[in-house]
């Protein structure tokens, strides 16, 4: 069994909602059509202004001669009823039997006739053959003598066919429907495009803040959830990043006390092996402090030429006599960082010229992506190291020399970077040789 929980705003609250409110707009519809085109069904005769022409038609009729009265009926014909006199039913062209009715049942009529008809039958117009001109509404009824009166209105300038009604009764249905559910879906959808667009902000800003409690109760409940999670996890940073402070600068008053002691090693050789060995470990704290702490975090996106910031890259290393290919449009705005993936293309063409020779950059794109491709003419990586590369500290030590310098933070920061910006960074090695990064980014920001 359904349970539906109506005394919290929940999203079966909603819906139940939504299908009463698409009932009750649907009835206001047809009541206002009703009210505004007139009864739809069969007019009561009370409303149509009969009733007074039949009873005094009526009344004169059954007071005038039998001879008179075929004439008089004539003269009191007029352009909405007209009256037809018969001493025999059979010469009314009847269609048959009508629906009999019982003035008692009419109280207007009742208290307008003198004297009570010994019959009267209604007619509708579907009682008659299809297509047939006397299909109309009609009124006969037999006076005392046994004498026929026939009231019909030429034309049927009111009501509807049972056809049309439920045609229009449907159409007005579907119009509820739908301007209830557009209503309702976009009173739901709103508060949850709101918070995808909040997640995914927080994907590539762990500084976001919190989103704001809307929306039904399960909603909200997965935005309290969403926001506990984001505080923890920014908390957890700033726990981590405090502490790799610290270390830091524990870590640096004996370096700075071994590099003193240092000073008065005799031996040149050894000296220098530890003054080797006291920069390396400086440098690997420094970089570590610079991939934990990293500035560029705290850019905003903003519009920017994706194609002139590759092209100044690649001018700069032409500037050091380090020829570098460029291939792509002459402009390609994005929405981004462009600090931050200025820093991530600059590592890959940095790894290319070190480890390898004849780097090239390409910017290509398709309806949804946009492709950063940095490639070389290298020996290329292992293929079980190619996401191995992407761990923190992680360093080949056939392919990529100690002695060229770094710790192995360049790949993670860079990856790290570009996936901030809800995109990703892959390496494969080519057939013909030398290794290939591929920065893949949505082309759509929202």
């Amino acid at each position: 069994m359904i349970h539906l929980n109506l005394r919290r705003d929940g999203i079966s609250r909603r819906i139940a909602l939504t299908i009463i409110a698409a009932m009750l707009i649907s009835v206001a519809l047809n009541i206002l059509f009703v009210q505004l085109a007139g009864v739809w069904a069969r007019p009561p005769l009370s409303q149509t202004g009969l009733l007074e022409q039949i009873a005094v038609t009526t009344r004169v009729l059954e007071a005038a001669p039998v001879t008179q009265r075929e004439a008089l009926a004539q003269a009191a014909s007029n352009p909405l009823l007209q009256v037809s006199w018969s001493a025999r039913r059979d010469s009314l062209s009847l269609p048959g039997r009508g629906q009999p009715i019982d003035v008692e049942t009419v109280p207007e009529l009742r208290q307008l006739l003198a004297n009570p008809p010994l019959r009267m039958e209604g007619f509708q117009p579907d009682d008659w053959p299809k297509d047939s001109a006397d299909a109309h509404y009609k009124l006969v009824m037999q006076l005392a003598d046994g004498s026929w009166l026939d009231f019909t209105p030429p034309y049927r300038s009111w009501g509807l066919s049972s056809g049309m009604r439920f045609t229009i009764i449907g159409v007005l249905a579907l119009i509820a429907a739908l301007l209830v559910a557009w209503i309702g879906t976009r009173q739901l959808a709103g508060p949850l495009q709101r918070f995808a667009r909040a997640a995914r902000r927080f994907g590539s800003d762990l500084r976001a803040p919190p989103i704001r409690l809307e929306g039904p109760h399960e909603l909200r409940q997965a935005i309290t959830a969403f926001n506990t999670m984001q505080a923890q996890i920014q908390h957890f940073i700033a726990e981590r990043t405090q502490m790799l402070a610290a270390i830091s600068h524990d870590l640096r008053a004996p370096l700075t006390r071994m590099r003193l002691r240092g000073e008065f090693i005799e031996d040149a050789e050894q000296q220098q092996k530890l003054f080797r060995d006291v920069d390396e470990m400086q440098s690997m704290i420094n970089s570590a402090l610079n991939f934990f702490r990293d500035e560029t975090r705290l850019e905003t996106t903003t519009p920017f030429d994706l194609a002139e910031l590759l092209q100044t890259l690649v001018d700069d290393y032409r500037d050091q006599q380090i020829a570098v290919d460029f291939a792509g449009p002459v402009n390609l705005v994005y929405l981004g960082r462009p600090l931050g993936l200025k820093r991530a293309v600059t590592n890959l063409i940095d790894n290319a010229v070190k480890y390898a020779h004849s780097p090239a950059v390409r910017l290509s794109s398709n309806a949804h992506s946009l492709f950063i491709e940095v490639r070389d003419q290298g020996p290329g990586i292992p293929d079980t190291a190619l996401e191995e590369v992407f761990v923190p500290f992680f360093r080949l030590e056939s392919s990529r020399n100690r002695d060229t310098g770094g710790v192995g933070l360049g790949l993670p920061s860079a990856r790290t970077a570009i996936r901030e910006q809800g995109g990703e960074l892959t390496l494969r090695n080519l057939p013909s040789g030398g290794l290939l990064a591929c920065i893949e980014l949505p082309r759509v920001n929202d």
